[in-house]
């Protein structure tokens, strides 16, 4: 029996439309391509009584493309149960577009070599619910919120679905019995909306935008003024939003670990507990999403946007705390013995991250913004090296206390990136250093100035390394490193064109 709940009838929700959800049924697409385990189906036996209890009316159906923004439909109560036999339709272009919402692969000529066969005349994926990620929104009445996994049509998981690229990687390490425990800092920006508007003019009319030329930016005005790090009557000024997002994100049942008034003026930082390295991507996904809807509800402005006009010098990053354990044992590996500061697992995962940190960039710092964070002295790296508990390392070592916990902190990262390929780039390059047994070579304590390649200056030069690396092709697939390079060398192109404020203001009047 697949589910535990099969109920004739609901036996709460209000309203003339409550009526109980009945069976997923059989032979749709889900379990003609055994797309879900027994698990999935116990959920989705609760997931239905849940909806009828309560009297849901609507349920979304998001997925992660490969920018890690939020894309699905919301489905009407009456179209759940569908959905839950046979997933959820969606334009296969939606995996190959830019952050500007231009499809960068030509879908209906067929000219390249990724399109034939998966993506072309921009037929459909199907999305495909993963039961146990089921959730009541806090902010919106009657609400539900589902993560699924993305497949084509003839049930092959789709080949740039970034939440299956990480579970790739994630069973690969498993095969080589380890698990990955991370946890998650991430800094952002909350603003008011500015009175006066927009701060740019868009195409056509004032505050539109399309493919490939976003809209303008919306007028914000910062909250706080900065350089109060950490200061409670600074924060007690915040207290409003601060509530706000708290009740917000643990009624989604997030693991909320901290919030705190960061350095920059408007900027915050949430931390969120430790898990299994699937569950804590889901985790900032859902996260990032949370924040941005509960502030917009509230009159507010949030951004993880790394270096918003006004920041100065105090940019936003992902710190990306990360250790692996024995699936034997359950023991945690990188804990050092005989006074070492890593065991010499750790230390050949701390190596690979090292050696493959300019090609890894494109993934912990995909947006052309995130480049402008790697500032000497500022407590954003700007060189491959690593440090003992050094905050201007790139990789910084947290030693193990008590019973253990020694852990990397990788403090490349843009808030922006794709937590799943974030996360699925740490894995190819910890492995390989695994792999090769690797070694890091000595902690240095003063970052700044080490002799040290830098991490690169730009979006184009990652993804140059990105393209000269190959354990990353031989992980992922060539495909995945051809597409994601193809959409960021498109977005790129894009930025290197536009013609700059700074451009205007330095050279009108000059020559």
């Amino acid at each position: 029996m697949r589910s535990a709940d099969e109920r004739p009838r609901a036996e709460g929700g209000d309203g003339p439309r409550a009526r109980p959800l009945t069976s997923a049924g059989t032979g749709g697409f889900v379990e003609r391509y055994g797309l879900w385990d027994e698990r999935q189906y116990v959920a989705a036996g609760h997931v239905r009584r849940v909806i009828d209890e309560l009297g849901l009316d609507r349920v979304r159906f998001s997925f992660a493309d490969q920018h890690g923004v939020l894309r699905g439909k919301t489905l009407t109560r009456e179209a759940v149960p569908g959905a839950l036999r046979s997933g959820v339709t969606a334009p296969s272009s939606l995996l190959l577009k830019d952050t500007s919402g231009r499809t960068v692969l030509p879908v209906f000529s067929g000219d390249d070599p990724l399109v034939p066969g998966r993506f072309a005349g921009a037929g459909d994926i199907v999305l495909v619910p993963d039961m146990t990620t089921f959730r009541v929104l806090p902010w919106a009445e009657r609400t539900g919120w589902i993560l699924c996994d993305v497949h084509h049509p003839d049930g092959t998981p789709a080949a740039f679905c970034p939440r299956g690229l990480l579970r790739g990687r994630l069973d690969a390490l498993a095969e080589t019995g380890y698990d990955l425990t991370v946890g998650v800092e991430l800094e952002f920006h909350v603003y008011r909306p500015a009175v006066s508007g927009p701060t740019t003019a868009g195409p056509g009319r004032p505050g539109l935008g399309q493919p490939g030329a976003p809209g303008p930016a919306p007028g914000v005005e910062p909250l706080s003024s900065g350089a109060q790090l950490l200061h409670e009557e600074g924060l007690d000024r915040l207290d409003d939003l601060v509530d706000l997002l708290h009740r917000g994100l643990t009624g989604l049942d997030l693991p909320l670990r901290s919030l705190e008034l960061e350095f920059g003026p408007s900027q915050l930082e949430l931390t969120l507990d430790a898990r299994d390295a699937a569950r804590a991507a889901d985790d900032a996904l859902l996260t990032r999403a949370a924040v941005r809807q509960i502030c917009r509800r509230n009159g507010y402005h949030a951004t993880f946007m790394a270096r918003p006009a006004g920041a100065e010098t105090v940019s936003s990053g992902w710190h990306l705390h990360q250790s692996l354990r024995s699936r034997a044992t359950g023991e945690a590996v990188f804990d050092p013995a005989d006074g070492q500061t890593l065991s010499p697992v750790g230390r050949h995962y701390l190596a690979g991250l090292l050696e493959h940190a300019p090609a890894a960039t494109v993934f912990t710092t995909p947006t052309v913004n995130g480049y402008k964070r790697y500032l000497p002295m500022s407590l954003a790296p700007d060189r491959v090296v690593w440090g003992i508990d050094n905050k201007g390392a790139m990789v910084r070592v947290v030693g193990a206390q008590g019973g253990g916990g020694a852990r990397l902190e990788n403090r490349s990262g843009e808030p922006a990136a794709n937590p799943y390929l974030y996360i699925a780039s740490q894995v190819v390059s910890g492995m390989d250093g695994m792999a090769r047994r690797l070694d890091p070579g000595p902690p240095v304590a003063d970052p700044y100035a080490a002799e040290a390649r830098g991490l690169p200056g730009s979006l184009g030069q990652a993804l140059d390394a990105l393209d000269a690396d190959p354990v990353f092709a031989e992980a992922l697939g060539q495909d995945v490193v051809s597409w994601i390079t193809t959409i960021k060398r498109a977005e790129f192109a894009r930025y290197l064109a536009y013609v700059s404020d700074w451009e205007q203001r330095e050279y009108l009047d000059l020559v």
